[in-house]
């Protein structure tokens, strides 16, 4: 390891990713130097095993630099991380975007473990970074945090309440990655369209898309995970009529059972996920549907778990995240009577298959048609529906090009 550049690892979703970045730029700018920082995961407890794993990895590696935990599982079990041997310094959601937790690591003026509660932060745009992602894309932070209490999860723990970014905030950034020459913008948040009910007004994710479609030349406009029972008039306008918007919606349903869904505390029913999806059809006809759906939920018997592997059909899905459940200590979820680890994981291998054959089938359906592809690489892009493409000759990453789909290479097409 070069000792004057500090070692970062991500675990978890794209806002991880996201304030990593944020982190490297805070970390040079204090002058940090010989650390490992870890920016943990707590969705599930196999994402807490796999962190304190990677720890155990990097004290290997680095002997000798100082090794830094953050993240979500940091947040919510601080005391666990800071009795690790291999640690030496623990740092909350909110302190690990502060340039003064950053001065302090760098001088070793610090304390062992900055964790405050996160219940108390209302601000989430001062981090904003521009072009964090790859050549290709750039993802926006546009909301933090989660107001709902879904019995299973833990992130509203690790990320606190709802805040969000203000519109003018967004659209002057999206207006700066454009002019840098990026092609698509995704925009992410834990709980992406309750963004605006903090804000003056109580504007909706729909007015935010608009706002950006009007004002910003952005070629692409991509939307990351949503809560369909939430998506608001002017969301499905714009899904309906503005092209730079993507075909491509993921969902966070979870179950496909009333009972499990009622049970999970989540705000929609089995119907009202399929209508979201006949409805969001019928004004995009092209459009796909990615999903979240939990594997093995407590209580959930074979009948109720049918139910969920038809929603894949019942809604169309394409791309599938299988979760299998586990739980975590303090929700809910964890107190119900639990199934057993084969029968998860027996179920979520079910689930997995059908996700496999959704996509074959949107892949062929692909086959002969014209997309426009978003380089990724010399040699591979993707289409609006977010469906990879492999080019047999190069062309340049972060360029729309626009080709026939020739065929299909295992979970790729062809062009």
């Amino acid at each position: 390891m070069d000792r004057k550049v500090p070692v970062f690892s991500t675990h978890g979703c794209r806002l991880n990713a996201y304030e990593t970045h944020a982190m490297k730029d805070l970390a040079a700018r204090a002058g940090l130097e010989d650390a490992v920082i870890v920016n943990t995961c707590a969705v599930t407890q196999e994402a807490v095993r796999k962190a304190r794993q990677d720890i155990r990895k990097l004290r290997r590696q680095n002997p000798g630099a100082r090794i830094i935990v953050t993240g979500c599982a940091a947040q919510t079990d601080p005391e666990g991380f800071a009795a690790m041997d291999e640690v030496d310094h623990v740092i909350g959601n909110a302190e690990k975007m502060a340039p003064a937790t950053w001065a302090g690591l760098a001088t070793g003026e610090t304390e062992p473990v900055q964790v405050d509660d996160i219940m108390s932060v209302t601000e989430t745009a001062g981090h904003l970074i521009d072009g964090f992602g790859t050549r290709a894309r750039a993802y926006v932070q546009v909301q933090n945090g989660c107001d709902h209490r879904c019995t299973f999860c833990i992130i509203p723990y690790g990320r606190g309440n709802s805040r969000s970014v203000p519109a003018g905030v967004v659209v002057d950034q999206i207006n700066r990655l454009t002019e840098r020459g990026y092609n698509e913008v995704v925009l992410t948040g834990v709980d992406l369209t309750s963004w605006g009910a903090d804000l003056p007004g109580q504007p909706r994710l729909g007015d935010l898309v608009r706002r950006i479609l009007t004002l910003t030349g952005i070629p692409r406009l991509r939307i990351s995970s949503i809560d369909s029972i939430e998506v608001d008039e002017a969301l499905m306008t714009a899904i309906a009529e503005a092209p730079r918007l993507m075909p491509h919606l993921h969902l966070s349903l979870q179950a496909g059972d009333d009972m499990i869904l009622k049970r999970m505390k989540r705000r929609h029913l089995r119907d009202e996920a399929i209508r979201f999806c006949a409805e969001a059809r019928a004004a995009r006809p092209d459009i796909t549907f990615g999903a979240d759906i939990i594997a093995g939920f407590p209580t959930e018997t074979e009948a109720m778990f049918e139910n969920s592997l038809r929603l894949i059909d019942d809604c169309g899905l394409t791309w599938l995240h299988v979760f299998p459940y586990s739980p975590r200590p303090g929700t809910p979820a964890a107190r119900m009577p639990q199934l057993d680890g084969a029968t998860i994981r027996a179920r979520a291998a079910r689930l997995r298959a059908a996700g496999e054959a959704a996509v074959a089938r949107h892949l062929s359906a692909q086959v002969g048609r014209t997309h426009s592809i978003l380089m990724e690489s010399a040699r591979m892009g993707r289409t609006e529906h977010f469906a990879e493409v492999r080019f047999e000759t190069d062309h340049a990453p972060g360029n729309l090009v626009t080709a026939p789909i020739s065929g299909i290479r295992g979970a790729q097409l062809t062009a």
